[in-house]
């Protein structure tokens, strides 16, 4: 599936290039997404919680693929560990093991993909 859903990330990349909103990247993904028939769900709230309670603070993912794999767009002047540490983070509140965070403002794209991976001992 990951594989399937950075296909569709070159795609929109190729047809687009760096320079737009976030927003603009995830409108695309969401049609090249629908366009392979991939499941996925936009902006979706995750729930975080602090010593048992729920906060009231909302925080959104920006596509959850299948209910799988977490994606996270950016289009931004270089991928930071804060937005790797973001990503981990949705990871944890969602319980999922996979997310892509697939920066948009590169010139070649595969230079602005990571995969982040949650290990067991990482969950919370």
């Amino acid at each position: 599936m990951a594989y399937a859903v950075i296909g569709a990330a070159i795609e929109v990349h190729r047809a687009l290039g760096p320079g737009f909103l976030e927003s603009i990247y995830e409108d695309a993904m969401c049609v090249a997404l629908s366009q392979r028939k991939i499941r996925f769900e936009r902006q979706v709230p995750v729930q975080v919680q602090f010593k048992g309670v729920v906060l009231r603070s909302e925080h959104r993912l920006d596509l959850l693929i299948e209910n799988q794999i977490i994606l996270e767009l950016k289009a931004a002047k270089e991928l930071t560990p804060i937005f790797e540490s973001t990503t981990k983070s949705y990871l944890k509140a969602t319980r999922k093991q996979l997310g892509l965070l697939i920066n948009f403002n590169t010139v070649v794209l595969k230079d602005g993909i990571r995969r982040i991976i949650l290990t067991p001992d990482e969950s919370l």
